[in-house]
Protein backbone atom coordinates (compact mmCIF):
# COMPACT_ATOMS: atom_id res chain seq x y z
CA UNK A 1 0.00 0.00 0.00
CA UNK A 2 1.16 3.71 -0.66
CA UNK A 3 1.34 4.64 2.80
CA UNK A 4 -0.35 1.66 4.19
CA UNK A 5 -2.81 3.90 5.53
CA UNK A 6 -5.37 6.05 3.51
CA UNK A 7 -6.11 7.72 6.84
CA UNK A 8 -2.44 9.42 6.63
CA UNK A 9 -3.43 11.68 3.27
CA UNK A 10 -3.53 15.20 4.75
CA UNK A 11 -5.97 15.77 2.39
CA UNK A 12 -9.83 17.79 2.57
CA UNK A 13 -11.92 15.02 2.17
CA UNK A 14 -13.58 16.52 -0.47
CA UNK A 15 -10.10 16.70 -2.57
CA UNK A 16 -10.79 14.56 -5.46
CA UNK A 17 -7.02 13.29 -5.52
CA UNK A 18 -7.44 12.24 -2.41
CA UNK A 19 -9.71 9.52 -3.67
CA UNK A 20 -7.39 8.70 -6.30
CA UNK A 21 -4.67 8.35 -4.10
CA UNK A 22 -6.33 6.07 -2.00
CA UNK A 23 -6.17 2.91 -4.32
CA UNK A 24 -2.46 3.99 -5.13
CA UNK A 25 -0.43 1.40 -3.89
CA UNK A 26 3.46 0.68 -4.34
CA UNK A 27 4.58 -2.43 -3.95
CA UNK A 28 8.51 -4.05 -3.09
CA UNK A 29 9.81 -6.13 -5.43
CA UNK A 30 13.43 -6.69 -4.53
CA UNK A 31 15.98 -5.12 -2.89
CA UNK A 32 19.79 -4.85 -2.09
CA UNK A 33 22.61 -4.24 0.19
CA UNK A 34 25.37 -2.57 -1.90
CA UNK A 35 28.67 -2.67 -0.40
CA UNK A 36 31.34 -0.65 -2.99
CA UNK A 37 34.60 0.19 -2.59
CA UNK A 38 35.88 2.87 -4.00
CA UNK A 39 36.50 3.83 -7.30
CA UNK A 40 33.05 2.32 -7.93
CA UNK A 41 30.59 2.96 -10.63
CA UNK A 42 27.43 1.42 -11.36
CA UNK A 43 24.76 1.79 -14.69
CA UNK A 44 21.55 1.06 -13.98
CA UNK A 45 19.12 0.12 -17.00
CA UNK A 46 15.66 1.98 -17.26
CA UNK A 47 13.11 -0.09 -15.85
CA UNK A 48 9.00 -0.13 -15.69
CA UNK A 49 9.35 -0.34 -11.61
CA UNK A 50 10.37 2.29 -9.55
CA UNK A 51 14.14 2.60 -7.73
CA UNK A 52 14.48 3.73 -4.31
CA UNK A 53 18.54 4.53 -3.35
CA UNK A 54 19.20 5.11 0.22
CA UNK A 55 23.51 6.26 0.97
CA UNK A 56 24.46 5.11 4.52
CA UNK A 57 27.82 5.53 3.83
CA UNK A 58 29.93 8.03 2.41
CA UNK A 59 28.43 9.04 -0.45
CA UNK A 60 27.28 9.13 -4.03
CA UNK A 61 27.16 10.90 -7.25
CA UNK A 62 24.24 9.77 -9.03
CA UNK A 63 23.52 10.87 -13.34
CA UNK A 64 20.18 10.42 -15.39
CA UNK A 65 20.67 9.79 -19.15
CA UNK A 66 20.29 13.71 -20.01
CA UNK A 67 20.76 15.09 -16.63
CA UNK A 68 23.46 16.57 -14.78
CA UNK A 69 25.57 14.84 -11.51
CA UNK A 70 23.84 14.90 -8.34
CA UNK A 71 26.07 14.58 -5.34
CA UNK A 72 24.40 12.73 -2.42
CA UNK A 73 25.58 12.89 0.95
CA UNK A 74 25.61 9.74 3.49
CA UNK A 75 22.17 9.83 4.63
CA UNK A 76 20.34 11.21 1.63
CA UNK A 77 17.69 8.83 -0.51
CA UNK A 78 16.21 9.20 -3.60
CA UNK A 79 13.07 7.69 -5.67
CA UNK A 80 12.93 7.19 -9.72
CA UNK A 81 9.37 6.90 -9.59
CA UNK A 82 9.51 6.08 -13.40
CA UNK A 83 12.59 3.99 -12.98
CA UNK A 84 14.59 6.36 -15.38
CA UNK A 85 17.92 4.61 -16.32
CA UNK A 86 21.02 6.39 -14.24
CA UNK A 87 24.45 6.22 -13.15
CA UNK A 88 25.52 5.98 -9.35
CA UNK A 89 29.08 6.06 -8.76
CA UNK A 90 32.31 7.01 -5.95
CA UNK A 91 32.63 10.32 -8.34
CA UNK A 92 31.67 11.41 -12.01
CA UNK A 93 35.02 10.38 -13.56
CA UNK A 94 34.43 6.97 -12.97
CA UNK A 95 33.28 4.70 -15.46
CA UNK A 96 30.41 2.68 -14.77
CA UNK A 97 30.13 -1.31 -14.86
CA UNK A 98 26.50 -2.47 -16.20
CA UNK A 99 24.36 -3.49 -12.63
CA UNK A 100 24.10 -6.94 -14.28
CA UNK A 101 27.71 -7.88 -13.74
CA UNK A 102 27.70 -7.22 -10.00
CA UNK A 103 26.98 -10.60 -7.84
CA UNK A 104 24.50 -10.94 -5.82
CA UNK A 105 24.04 -13.02 -2.98
CA UNK A 106 20.43 -13.95 -1.51
CA UNK A 107 20.38 -12.61 2.32
CA UNK A 108 16.78 -13.58 2.84
CA UNK A 109 13.30 -13.43 1.03
CA UNK A 110 13.53 -10.94 -1.66
CA UNK A 111 16.69 -9.22 0.10
CA UNK A 112 20.22 -9.63 -1.66
CA UNK A 113 23.68 -8.36 -0.88
CA UNK A 114 26.02 -7.09 -3.40
CA UNK A 115 29.82 -6.75 -2.65
CA UNK A 116 31.98 -4.54 -5.46
CA UNK A 117 34.41 -1.81 -6.42
CA UNK A 118 38.00 -1.24 -5.84
CA UNK A 119 40.42 -1.13 -2.71
CA UNK A 120 39.10 2.29 -0.79
CA UNK A 121 37.15 3.40 1.62
CA UNK A 122 33.32 1.34 1.15
CA UNK A 123 30.41 2.89 0.62
CA UNK A 124 27.05 1.47 1.67
CA UNK A 125 23.44 1.86 -0.12
CA UNK A 126 20.10 0.14 0.37
CA UNK A 127 18.43 -0.06 -3.00
CA UNK A 128 15.05 -0.94 -3.81
CA UNK A 129 12.91 -1.61 -6.93
CA UNK A 130 9.01 -1.16 -6.40
CA UNK A 131 5.74 -1.43 -8.44
CA UNK A 132 3.32 0.80 -8.62
CA UNK A 133 -0.44 -0.28 -9.39
CA UNK A 134 -0.79 2.49 -12.21
CA UNK A 135 1.17 2.56 -15.35
CA UNK A 136 3.81 4.85 -16.67
CA UNK A 137 0.97 6.45 -18.47
CA UNK A 138 -1.05 7.16 -16.02
CA UNK A 139 -0.80 11.45 -16.23
CA UNK A 140 0.15 11.65 -12.15
CA UNK A 141 3.35 9.30 -13.35
CA UNK A 142 3.86 11.58 -16.44
CA UNK A 143 3.90 14.30 -13.90
CA UNK A 144 6.10 13.23 -11.45
CA UNK A 145 9.95 13.99 -12.05
CA UNK A 146 12.29 11.92 -12.71
CA UNK A 147 14.11 12.46 -9.48
CA UNK A 148 12.54 13.36 -6.06
CA UNK A 149 15.15 14.15 -3.72
CA UNK A 150 14.44 13.05 0.19
CA UNK A 151 16.23 16.30 0.82
CA UNK A 152 14.20 18.58 -0.76
CA UNK A 153 10.56 16.92 0.52
CA UNK A 154 11.61 16.23 4.11
CA UNK A 155 10.50 19.60 5.55
CA UNK A 156 6.83 19.04 4.57
CA UNK A 157 7.09 15.60 5.88
CA UNK A 158 8.21 15.34 9.20
CA UNK A 159 8.76 11.26 9.00
CA UNK A 160 10.85 11.15 6.23
CA UNK A 161 14.27 12.03 8.73
CA UNK A 162 13.11 9.72 11.08
CA UNK A 163 12.78 7.06 8.24
CA UNK A 164 16.05 7.59 6.81
CA UNK A 165 17.53 7.86 10.43
CA UNK A 166 16.04 4.07 11.12
CA UNK A 167 17.64 2.70 7.81
CA UNK A 168 20.70 4.23 8.32
CA UNK A 169 20.98 1.80 11.87
CA UNK A 170 19.56 -0.98 9.84
CA UNK A 171 22.08 -1.40 6.82
CA UNK A 172 24.96 -0.74 9.17
CA UNK A 173 23.88 -3.72 11.77
CA UNK A 174 23.71 -7.43 10.58
CA UNK A 175 20.87 -8.02 13.15
CA UNK A 176 18.37 -10.92 12.43
CA UNK A 177 15.57 -9.37 10.55
CA UNK A 178 17.72 -5.91 9.82
CA UNK A 179 16.89 -6.85 5.72
CA UNK A 180 13.10 -7.38 6.30
CA UNK A 181 12.85 -4.03 8.19
CA UNK A 182 14.70 -2.42 5.51
CA UNK A 183 12.86 -3.36 2.97
CA UNK A 184 9.80 -2.12 4.96
CA UNK A 185 11.15 0.97 5.89
CA UNK A 186 11.88 1.72 1.88
CA UNK A 187 8.13 0.71 1.04
CA UNK A 188 7.27 3.35 3.68
CA UNK A 189 10.37 6.53 2.48
CA UNK A 190 9.16 5.97 -0.83
CA UNK A 191 5.72 6.37 -0.05
CA UNK A 192 6.29 9.24 2.42
CA UNK A 193 8.72 11.44 -0.53
CA UNK A 194 5.49 10.58 -3.01
CA UNK A 195 2.80 12.36 -0.53
CA UNK A 196 5.14 15.01 0.65
CA UNK A 197 5.67 15.60 -3.82
CA UNK A 198 2.24 15.72 -4.16
CA UNK A 199 1.13 17.87 -1.21
CA UNK A 200 3.79 20.50 -1.61
CA UNK A 201 6.40 19.78 -4.58
CA UNK A 202 4.08 20.06 -7.22
CA UNK A 203 1.96 22.57 -5.53
CA UNK A 204 1.86 25.40 -8.43
CA UNK A 205 1.59 22.83 -11.22
CA UNK A 206 -0.93 22.87 -14.50
CA UNK A 207 -2.55 21.32 -16.81
CA UNK A 208 -3.75 17.60 -15.62
CA UNK A 209 -3.24 18.23 -11.89
CA UNK A 210 -4.67 21.87 -12.06
CA UNK A 211 -7.47 19.81 -13.55
CA UNK A 212 -8.24 17.46 -10.69
CA UNK A 213 -7.78 20.17 -7.97
CA UNK A 214 -10.97 22.16 -10.00
CA UNK A 215 -13.80 21.08 -7.56
CA UNK A 216 -16.44 20.30 -10.03
CA UNK A 217 -14.23 18.63 -13.25
CA UNK A 218 -11.78 16.70 -10.17
CA UNK A 219 -14.83 14.91 -9.02
CA UNK A 220 -15.12 13.54 -12.56
CA UNK A 221 -11.55 12.63 -12.89
CA UNK A 222 -11.55 10.93 -9.84
CA UNK A 223 -14.37 8.63 -10.77
CA UNK A 224 -12.98 7.86 -14.28
CA UNK A 225 -9.59 6.61 -12.48
CA UNK A 226 -11.13 5.31 -9.68
CA UNK A 227 -13.81 3.16 -11.93
CA UNK A 228 -12.52 2.94 -15.81
CA UNK A 229 -13.67 -0.49 -16.29
CA UNK A 230 -17.09 1.34 -16.44
CA UNK A 231 -19.04 2.64 -19.26
CA UNK A 232 -18.98 6.17 -18.39
CA UNK A 233 -20.97 7.78 -21.15
CA UNK A 234 -21.36 11.85 -21.08
CA UNK A 235 -24.64 11.82 -18.79
CA UNK A 236 -23.29 9.39 -16.51
CA UNK A 237 -20.39 11.83 -16.32
CA UNK A 238 -22.13 15.10 -16.26
CA UNK A 239 -24.71 13.98 -13.37
CA UNK A 240 -20.88 13.49 -11.42
CA UNK A 241 -20.63 17.07 -11.98
CA UNK A 242 -24.19 17.64 -11.42
CA UNK A 243 -24.23 19.51 -14.69
CA UNK A 244 -25.75 19.41 -18.09
CA UNK A 245 -24.87 17.55 -20.97
CA UNK A 246 -23.81 20.44 -22.77
CA UNK A 247 -22.82 22.34 -19.81
CA UNK A 248 -20.73 19.36 -18.65
CA UNK A 249 -18.87 18.70 -21.58
CA UNK A 250 -17.95 22.24 -22.08
CA UNK A 251 -16.64 22.76 -18.77
CA UNK A 252 -14.53 19.57 -19.04
CA UNK A 253 -13.27 20.14 -22.22
CA UNK A 254 -11.92 23.46 -21.47
CA UNK A 255 -10.44 22.70 -18.40
CA UNK A 256 -8.76 19.20 -19.57
CA UNK A 257 -8.07 20.15 -23.09
CA UNK A 258 -9.71 17.07 -24.86
CA UNK A 259 -13.32 15.69 -24.52
CA UNK A 260 -14.70 13.26 -22.10
CA UNK A 261 -14.79 10.64 -24.39
CA UNK A 262 -11.49 10.91 -25.62
CA UNK A 263 -10.13 11.25 -21.55
CA UNK A 264 -12.23 8.13 -20.93
CA UNK A 265 -10.93 5.41 -24.00
CA UNK A 266 -7.35 6.90 -23.32
CA UNK A 267 -7.54 5.95 -19.37
CA UNK A 268 -9.57 2.55 -20.17
CA UNK A 269 -7.01 1.42 -22.82
CA UNK A 270 -4.09 2.22 -20.28
CA UNK A 271 -6.03 0.00 -17.64
CA UNK A 272 -6.51 -2.66 -20.24
CA UNK A 273 -2.44 -2.39 -20.38
CA UNK A 274 -1.76 -2.55 -16.95
CA UNK A 275 -4.21 -5.76 -16.82
CA UNK A 276 -2.24 -7.43 -19.92
CA UNK A 277 1.14 -6.63 -18.82
CA UNK A 278 1.01 -6.78 -14.96
CA UNK A 279 -1.74 -9.40 -14.34
CA UNK A 280 -1.30 -11.23 -17.67
CA UNK A 281 -5.28 -11.01 -18.53
CA UNK A 282 -6.27 -12.83 -22.30
CA UNK A 283 -7.39 -10.21 -24.29
CA UNK A 284 -10.81 -11.55 -24.47
CA UNK A 285 -11.05 -11.36 -20.33
CA UNK A 286 -9.98 -7.72 -20.87
CA UNK A 287 -12.45 -6.80 -23.60
CA UNK A 288 -15.40 -8.78 -21.60
CA UNK A 289 -14.26 -6.52 -18.26
CA UNK A 290 -14.77 -3.21 -20.30
CA UNK A 291 -17.85 -4.00 -21.60
CA UNK A 292 -16.66 -4.59 -25.49
CA UNK A 293 -19.38 -6.90 -27.63
CA UNK A 294 -16.09 -8.29 -29.25
CA UNK A 295 -12.61 -8.58 -28.64
CA UNK A 296 -11.82 -6.86 -32.67
CA UNK A 297 -13.70 -3.73 -31.12
CA UNK A 298 -11.69 -3.60 -27.77
CA UNK A 299 -8.63 -4.52 -30.13
CA UNK A 300 -9.46 -1.66 -32.79
CA UNK A 301 -9.85 0.79 -30.06
CA UNK A 302 -6.73 -0.73 -28.09
CA UNK A 303 -4.19 0.07 -31.12
CA UNK A 304 -6.21 3.83 -31.97
CA UNK A 305 -4.69 4.77 -28.43
CA UNK A 306 -1.66 2.68 -28.10
CA UNK A 307 -0.53 2.58 -31.97
CA UNK A 308 -0.16 -1.45 -31.04
CA UNK A 309 -2.48 -4.52 -30.87
CA UNK A 310 -3.18 -5.60 -27.31
CA UNK A 311 -1.64 -9.15 -27.87
CA UNK A 312 1.79 -7.59 -28.57
CA UNK A 313 1.83 -6.46 -24.93
CA UNK A 314 0.80 -9.84 -23.52
CA UNK A 315 3.58 -11.56 -26.01
CA UNK A 316 6.06 -9.23 -24.52
CA UNK A 317 5.83 -10.99 -21.38
CA UNK A 318 7.10 -14.44 -22.54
Amino acid sequence: MLDHSSKSLAFRPSDPLTEMLRGLRLDGIDYSRFRMAEPWALAFPGQQAARLHFISRLGAWLRCEEGDWIELKAGDAVLLPRGTAHVLASAPTVSPVPLATCRSSPVCGNVFAVDGGGTGDVCVLFCGSLHFNIGAMHPLMQLMPDVMRACELEQHEPAIPHLMEAMARETELDRVGAAGILARLADVLAASLIRSWVEHGCSDATGWLAAVREPDVGRVLAAIHLSPERDWSVEALAKVMGASRSGFAKRFADVVGETPARYVLRIRMHQARLWLERDRMRVSAVAERLGYESEAAFSRAFKRVLGAAPSRFRCDLN
